[in-house]
């Protein structure tokens, strides 16, 4: 009763449940030669989102930091919608069907953040109000954009920088939303151009990246994020076989 248990779980048969007998292991070995596996290649999609990102930060600080008029206020709902949430949206989609999860987990929570920042502002009842509700929801957008930033770090460490300055920038914003203090306010826009900066330079160095089929601006690769660039094709698809739209269940 224990071996065959054992036999079921696949413990004794390369992790292969079943294989219980030489008939099983030949069906099993036949069927695989079968199966084919077809990845498709698509362009990277980080670059454009990391655009969208450094458009919807810097012009939110700019609202923040008043360079732009607070009867604006609408208008800059407006432009975060039609171009950060889109961007972002965009890349999120591509980076799901590139297999990258930390990337296209971390674009969806960026543009539906958005998304959110730009209603709400579009729908103030007076410019410049603040809200609770907003607040709120960019209280979890930081902790989301933290925990993509920690799991971006050992792959990638300057995408991982920006999702955790993305992070400390929505705290600093819902702390001035469920409070009107307005040197949070000003702390939220000085560290919006901060993302900026990074998000330009990471956007950029994806770019060429993709362009130049090489990096070429240092982004931070190490582990499986120098494998993805610098491994063989073996490495690559080695995995394939057990990932989410392969396998039977996500």
């Amino acid at each position: 009763m224990a071996t065959a248990e054992v036999r079921r779980d696949g413990r004794e048969n390369g992790g292969r449940p079943g294989l219980g007998s030489p008939a099983e292991a030949a069906a099993w070995d036949s069927l695989r030669q079968q199966v084919a596996i077809t990845v498709r290649p698509i362009a990277s999609p980080s670059a454009l989102g990391l655009f969208g990102l450094a458009a919807g930060t810097f012009v939110v600080s700019g609202l923040q930091l008043e360079w732009v008029a607070v009867t604006e206020g609408k208008q800059v709902g407006l432009i975060v919608i039609g171009f950060p949430f889109i961007a972002q949206i965009v890349a999120s989609i591509f980076a799901f069907l590139a297999r990258d999860v930390v990337v296209a987990t971390a674009m969806g929570v960026l543009s539906l953040t958005w998304l959110a920042v730009g209603l709400t502002l579009f729908t103030a009842p007076v410019p410049g109000a603040t809200s609770d509700a907003l607040g709120l929801l960019l209280i979890f957008s930081a902790i989301a954009m933290a925990m993509s930033g920690l799991t971006a770090m050992p792959a990638k460490v300057l995408p991982g920088v920006v999702f955790l300055t993305a992070a400390l920038r929505f705290l600093l914003t819902a702390i001035y939303e469920l409070s009107n203090g307005q040197a949070w306010k000003t702390s939220a826009g000085i560290v919006g151009l901060v993302l900026f900066a990074l998000a330009l330079y990471t956007a950029w160095a994806f770019e060429l990246e993709g362009a130049m089929k090489k990096p070429v601006l240092p982004i931070g690769r190490r582990g499986s994020g120098a494998v993805a660039v610098h491994g063989s094709l073996i490495e690559q698809v080695g995995g394939v076989a057990i990932e989410p739209g392969v396998r039977t269940q996500l």
